[in-house]
């Protein structure tokens, strides 16, 4: 259903930091001329935590309106509220989005079977695809395979975002839920390996300044070109770690602020990126190639 390089957006802002509307959708247009193939408006990239519910909705529809249905578009709809989360799909639903990006309850740490039940209750309710959201660092709790298996059941639960960076987990995942559960990396460092344990794809950060790159090193390994792919991975290695050095999206949001996409600015309580780490960002863009 969903393949290849898709990019968690970033949500461009304004140095007083509202919403940069015409920005967002210049990136949009951006990532899809670079190859991007699919666009994750308003997830932890987008800065979902501090953007109103209002805005929120609004970044999903710009986002549907710029892609114009030339690449699906998986539109962050998830919360620690399951009517919240309802509410969030639904509008995705109605603005035109092709499916839900939905994480895993933070902060509440349900059980595996309050996490069944949440999910089932959003998929009973919206009538769009459901990819699972599980990342354990940020929501502190993990899904389980089995768990997972039982979701994957439900028509409207297609594939998982996979951010536990365990690479036997999409072999155990394609076992238990089947080879058509759409599989998606949420970690740019193993990308590569985790399409050759039988993912699809990745939902990358860093394609939101490197989409064609992004692109390129999945389009090689479908077409079996593995070496080369392998040898973009190797080339983008030092730019994933240098969009880590500190909590993302700051690190992102300088790049692209590099590139004139943006501004560097995020909404508290990310702090500003410290100079040495602007630094070490610039300096990652000069190894690969981006400001050359």
């Amino acid at each position: 259903m969903f393949k290849g390089s898709l990019v968690a957006l970033i949500t461009p802002m304004r140095s007083d930091g509202s919403v940069d509307e015409k920005a967002f959708q210049d990136l949009v247009e951006w990532q899809i001329a670079e190859g991007t193939e699919g666009l994750i408006p308003v997830g932890t990239t987008g800065e979902s935590p501090t953007l109103s519910h209002a805005e929120h909705m609004r970044v999903v529809e710009l986002c549907v309106e710029a892609a114009r249905r030339r690449v699906p578009v998986i539109a962050g709809t998830g919360s620690n509220s399951t009517r919240e989360a309802i509410e969030l799909t639904r509008h995705a639903r109605e603005a035109g989005a092709d499916a839900a990006l939905i994480v895993t309850p933070y902060y509440n740490k349900p059980t595996q079977e309050g996490l069944y039940l949440h999910f089932k209750a959003i998929a009973d309710a919206v009538d769009l695809p459901i990819v699972i959201y599980n990342i354990p660092p940020r929501s502190v709790i993990d899904m389980s395979v089995e768990t997972m298996a039982r979701l994957a059941k439900h028509p409207n639960i297609v594939g998982v975002k996979d951010a536990t960076a365990n690479l036997a987990r999409p072999l155990h995942t394609r076992r238990a839920c089947g080879p058509e559960f759409c599989q998606l990396s949420g970690e740019d460092h193993t990308a590569v390996a985790f399409l050759a344990a039988g993912g699809h794809g990745c939902i990358s950060v860093t394609a939101n300044v490197a989409p064609r790159l992004c692109a390129e090193m999945h389009r090689a390994w479908r077409e079996g070109r593995v070496g080369e792919a392998i040898a973009i991975q190797d080339r983008l290695l030092p730019l994933h770690d240098a969009l880590f050095c500190e909590t993302s999206p700051a690190p992102v949001k300088y790049a692209a602020s590099l590139l004139g996409r943006t501004s560097e600015f995020c909404r508290l309580p990310l702090a500003p990126l410290a100079e040495a780490s602007k630094a070490r960002v610039r300096e990652a863009m000069l190894s690969v190639g981006l400001l050359n």
